[in-house]
């Protein structure tokens, strides 16, 4: 843990993709508090019409969605930071509406995450790793 899912309603090189794994790695690191070895970035590019948001009236819209797994304990504001920047990011590099892009976190305790690097599970997240 962490870890980044980010689905994208079009299609990206891999340059692109690399480019956009390393901006969100220097983009969790700075708000999240924490070295970028331990986050790990998935590129979903599902193309046109592979990400809808729907709506009561009216048919879906296109969309994306950043899906963030991250070690239970971060105050929800540094969240919200965390968020806007990767959503501040996607519409910088994609030129995606921000209206229709989406960030879910899901917070785990540090144990339910195994690091080979780290020979073994990851800690509960205390504040002071940097």
């Amino acid at each position: 843990m962490p870890s980044i899912q980010i689905d994208l309603p079009i299609t990206v090189d891999r340059a692109a993709k690399q480019a956009l794994a390393q901006r969100v790695g220097v983009i969790y690191g700075e708000t999240m508090q924490v070295a970028m070895d331990l986050l790990t970035v998935s590129v979903h590019d599902l193309g046109e019409g592979g990400v809808w948001r729907c709506h009561e009236s009216g048919p879906p819209t296109p969309s994306a969605l950043i899906m963030c797994d991250v070690r239970e304990g971060r105050p929800v504001e540094t969240r919200a930071e965390l968020a806007q920047r990767l959503i501040d990011l996607c519409v910088e590099m994609f030129e995606l509406d921000r209206l229709w892009l989406k960030v879910e976190f899901t917070q785990h305790a540090g144990d339910e995450m195994y690091h080979p690097h780290l020979k073994g599970f990851n800690t509960d997240w205390r504040g002071d790793e940097r």
